[in-house]
């Protein structure tokens, strides 16, 4: 994506020095945006509930080491993560939302064995009362 908008600039640029081009700036640009918005994500989606009684400190190693694994793991294009404050109260008991990226089906397939989410795996699951995974692609 980051690739995609350095050209978008660059066309820009380029139909501002030259205005005399026959590509029109307006088919250049609409060539551009279809190539960022169809650009393919897959998003793997992961919401923990905590076991009750679980200290605060444990609950941070597995934060620690959830956001630890975009650092060892390259499959993983983009990361986030946060704790849930919906005014709904329709979480079910889930606290933490955990959001990767991935550009394939094969780069997740890597991730979900990979020894490093193993490890992860033992740092959590003394902690866990539950786990909801929801995978897409980007529409």
């Amino acid at each position: 994506m980051k690739n995609s908008l350095i050209l978008f600039v660059f066309v820009n640029l380029l139909f501002a020095c030259n205005s005399s081009n026959e590509v029109t700036k307006e088919t250049v640009k609409a060539a551009v945006m279809e190539k960022v918005t169809d650009t393919k994500q897959l998003r793997h989606v992961v919401l923990f509930k905590f076991k009750d009684g679980t200290a605060a400190e444990d609950i941070q190693k597995v934060e620690a080491a959830f956001s630890a694994l975009p650092s060892k793991i390259p499959q993983i294009k983009d990361y986030e993560w946060g704790i849930n404050n919906s005014p709904e109260g329709l979480e079910k008991g889930f606290t933490h939302c955990f959001f990767l990226t991935f550009e394939s089906e094969a780069d997740r397939a890597i991730y979900l064995p990979h020894p490093d989410h193993k490890a992860f795996g033992a740092v959590l699951t003394p902690f866990l009362d539950d786990v909801l995974v929801v995978d897409y692609w980007v529409k």
